[in-house]
């Protein structure tokens, strides 16, 4: 964070010095709400939780060198009082923006690829000067500001991510950080539960690009027609980026090799440039495409954005990580999280990947679907059965959908696959250890339900080389 003295921290959040804290007093470090992180000259913010209450940690925080807690009541130690910790530490990183102008604010947000993409861009922009973006999902009204907080006078790139379980979400999360330049990758069933809609999930994720200023720019999915629309909803000049013909940033002529990475040429105003991708699956181009928008209007080369594309790879775990194992099994580690749009563009990838060979999709439920829960667990199970896995295991009741939209195929003999479902990852793991044989392709995924467990047997069965 910038420097800033306590009588400014308790301006910018409303706030009260009390118990001692010295209005000249300066923060230099970092505003941490873990007291283990703290250090000389930081900011500690002490949180209600359900389990802990941050409040009984202010002392800590303060010996290991706070400069001040950031509080909802008096600790003894220097503190700034408000009424809110959480909007406090909004307000405070709007202040710190407000003090950076020559920084460029990269906002994101989608239904699926948010986290992937944000780390695409925040690597671009790496190339071409400091940059600070979230280690991996910190991206609501917590992680959103915590991030912000990161960047200093030498920052000249701020790389965000968006999420939204509700209307007015994504305007607050910019009402942080406004954003010259926003990203629109996607709208599809992600908390579906939650928005009621899909046409709900496109009026929240359309709140980014009208928070852009008229001088911005919005980087717009050419080939979802929600996001296209929101072209309407700016003040901003737009940017179209996909396969259609008239996509202002555009992928032709795109190709899998056999491990299932993608190569495309990239073509703009400018001319165009043979792209080959190091990460995995065709829905990457589009996460690509959307980089490479940003990264042209900040300025980068047409002829060194080819080079740069094809060098990019997973920043944040568990998202496409693909890695073969010495005994020749190829583990698709895509467990972090799961919706519709994520689960199809996973599937799709083993089925590229594992082209002549056996294999599995070991999925868990999708999370926050409310009404809609089963019948999407059920068309992912259908999506699977068509796309010709070999084997599916379903883990924990919770995902049986899956399970059944499967056997729905099995018993219209329109596919020869089997399908089981297990109580848990250990008879997963179980499972697998029982059958998989060399040269099996095994893709892992589900929403934030320990799924990963499976993956990380896998792993530390008999080491790992390299994805060829």
């Amino acid at each position: 964070m910038i420097g800033m003295r306590l009588a400014e921290v308790a301006a910018a959040v409303d706030g009260t010095l009390v118990d001692g804290a010295a209005p000249d007093a300066v923060v230099t470090g970092t505003v941490e709400h873990d007291s283990r992180k703290v250090g000389p000259g930081g900011l500690f913010v002490a949180f209600r939780g359900e389990q802990v209450d941050g409040h009984r940690f202010t002392a800590a925080a303060v010996e290991a060198g706070a400069a001040a807690v950031l509080a909802q009541e008096r600790t003894g130690v220097p503190t700034v009082l408000v009424a809110d910790p959480l909007a406090a530490l909004g307000r405070l990183a709007r202040a710190v923006v407000d003090r950076l102008p020559d920084t460029t604010v990269v906002g994101l947000t989608g239904s699926s690829g948010k986290t992937t993409t944000k780390d695409m861009v925040a690597a671009l922009c790496a190339r071409l000067g400091s940059t600070v973006a979230p280690v991996g999902t910190l991206n609501n009204e917590l992680g959103h500001p915590y991030t912000v907080l990161r960047a200093d006078a030498d920052t000249r790139y701020l790389v965000l991510e968006c999420s939204a379980r509700g209307i007015g979400h994504v305007a607050y999360l910019c009402g942080i950080a406004p954003p010259r330049i926003g990203v629109v990758l996607n709208v599809g069933a992600a908390h579906l539960g939650e928005f009621g809609s899909v046409e709900a999930i496109a009026q929240a994720k359309g709140e980014l690009v009208e928070a852009l200023p008229a001088d911005g720019l919005a980087v717009l999915n050419a080939d979802d027609h929600r996001v296209r629309a929101m072209a309407e909803r700016t003040k901003a000049r737009v940017v179209l980026v996909g396969t259609a013909a008239d996509a202002d940033v555009r992928a032709s002529d795109v190709t899998l090799d056999a491990a299932g990475r993608a190569a495309y040429t990239l073509s703009t105003v400018d001319g165009s440039v043979p792209v080959r991708l190091g990460v995995y699956g065709a829905h990457m181009v589009a996460n690509t495409l959307a980089a490479a928008a940003v990264a042209l209007e900040l300025g980068m080369p047409l002829a060194e954005l080819g080079t740069a594309l094809g060098e990019l790879r997973p920043a944040s775990g568990r998202r496409m990580d693909v890695f073969t194992r010495h005994d020749g099994v190829t583990i698709i580690d895509d467990s972090y999280n799961a919706n519709l749009g994520s689960m199809t563009a996973a599937l799709q990838s083993l089925a590229a990947i594992g082209t002549g060979r056996r294999t599995w999709a070991v999925l868990g439920y999708m999370a926050e679907l409310g009404e809609f829960e089963q019948s999407q667990h059920e068309q992912v199970g259908r999506l699977a059965a068509d796309l010709g896995v070999d084997r599916l295991v379903v883990v924990e009741a919770v995902a049986g959908g899956i399970h059944d939209g499967a056997r729905e195929r099995a018993r219209s003999n329109e596919w020869e696959g089997q399908s089981v479902q297990v109580p848990d990852q250990q008879a997963a793991i179980a499972l697998l250890g029982d059958e998989l044989r060399p040269g099996d392709v095994v893709l892992v995924k589900g929403s934030r339900y320990r799924t990963w467990q499976v993956v990380d047997a896998l792993r530390d069965d008999s080491g790992e080389a390299p994805a060829s």
